[in-house]
């Protein structure tokens, strides 16, 4: 069995991110020696394994609790949110007590964010057991629940105390769902590491397989972006100029968000976000700022792994709007992430409205 690889976020409390296989030793050694109470926060499919992780948690010492959400992003509600709070409240838990996130990046966005708010913040540790939640949702710091205006407009930065990425869990996962995480890898591939790219080019069957080492390696090289974007801006607060920051990390997210909010949360964030990046990338073609080759390598790159590239499921004036509540927006001011070249990210401000709709034009086929 191949060790693990540790890779540090440096953010005001520093973390590590742990990828491999048979990491069962590493999460009391992320929840410390102070904590006796752990709530683990999961899904309802994946109640089978919460239940062992609690006996596991057992056998060393702590008080385990499960707490069951729902789903997906029906877990991503103030209502699940203060059901949490409200439980974790009857169990007596303290500011030395902790969350474990257990699921996808739904799961872990509403656990973070119930710890960084409980109390005004205690101790939580991730366990992503899908690829999505791996490369993105459960690093990084950001927390959030959705409202019926829009994804993720409430939440808070609230550091993991470490993230365990045991690369077991992917097995048993749909290759749609696998699909889904390497949007957000191929994302990182287009705004920092090219290399991501090329090996999703060179094989684009060996990255979809879980037991790939091809895989491991673009999950590795993904995380290892997202760290080093969060280290040098964790509050997302310096872009400026040509230096984007972490904002670079919303890439296909503008577009992306206001798909999933047309389509009621049914498609899945990676299909979203991949769709987004294909528009982006025609924005900025159209823009001047994007060369022509570029701009169909996204949708040759996404489409090779089986993720969608078209969209023309809702108006293009519906979606207009429901990208004005972005959080990137600036006012009623549009603004989008986008890239110059390949590892080149920076901002296109308040694109004109011809622009934008070119640019929907060219996605919706």
């Amino acid at each position: 069995m191949a060790e693990p690889t540790r890779i540090g976020v440096r953010a005001d409390a520093p973390y590590d991110v742990v990828v491999g296989t048979g990491l069962s030793a590493e999460l009391p050694a992320m929840l410390g020696e102070d904590v006796r109470r752990v709530a683990v926060v999961h899904p309802r499919p994946l109640a089978t394994r919460a239940v062992a992780l609690s006996a596991q948690l057992a056998q060393e010492g702590y008080t385990a609790s499960l707490v069951e959400v729902p789903d997906a992003e029906a877990a991503k509600s103030a209502e699940v949110a203060a059901h949490c709070w409200q439980t974790l409240g009857r169990l007596g838990f303290t500011r030395s007590d902790a969350v474990v996130g257990v699921g996808g990046g739904a799961t872990t966005d509403l656990a973070g964010f119930v710890a960084a708010t409980f109390l005004r913040g205690i101790r939580v540790v991730h366990v992503p057991t899908t690829l999505l939640g791996m490369v993105d949702a459960a690093v990084g710091g950001k927390t959030g629940i959705n409202t019926a205006e829009g994804k993720n407009l409430v939440g808070a930065f609230h550091e993991p105390a470490g993230v365990v990425c045991d690369l077991e869990t992917l097995q048993t996962l749909e290759r749609a769902e696998m699909a889904s995480g390497l949007a957000e890898v191929v994302k990182c591939g287009f705004i920092a590491d090219e290399h991501i790219l090329g090996i999703c080019e060179a094989d684009s069957a060996a990255v979809l397989d879980p037991a790939s080492a091809a895989l491991r390696e673009l999950i590795e090289r993904g995380v290892r972006v997202k760290a080093e974007t969060v280290s040098r801006d964790f509050r997302e607060s310096t872009s400026t100029g040509r230096d984007v920051g972490r904002e670079a990390l919303n890439y296909g997210h503008t577009m992306g968000h206001a798909i999933e909010r047309a389509e009621r949360y049914t498609l899945r964030h990676g299909e979203a976000v991949s769709i987004g990046m294909v528009y982006v990338a025609e924005l900025a073609r159209l823009a001047g700022r994007l060369d022509a080759a570029t701009a169909a390598r996204h949708r040759r790159v996404l489409q090779s792994l089986g993720l969608p590239t078209r969209y023309a499921g809702a108006p293009w004036r519906e979606l207009r709007d429901a990208m004005r509540v972005d959080k990137k927006s600036r006012g009623d001011r549009l603004r989008f992430v986008i890239i110059e070249s390949v590892g080149r990210p920076a901002i296109l401000q308040a694109p004109p409205d011809a622009l934008l709709e070119g640019a929907f034009a060219r996605l919706a086929g």
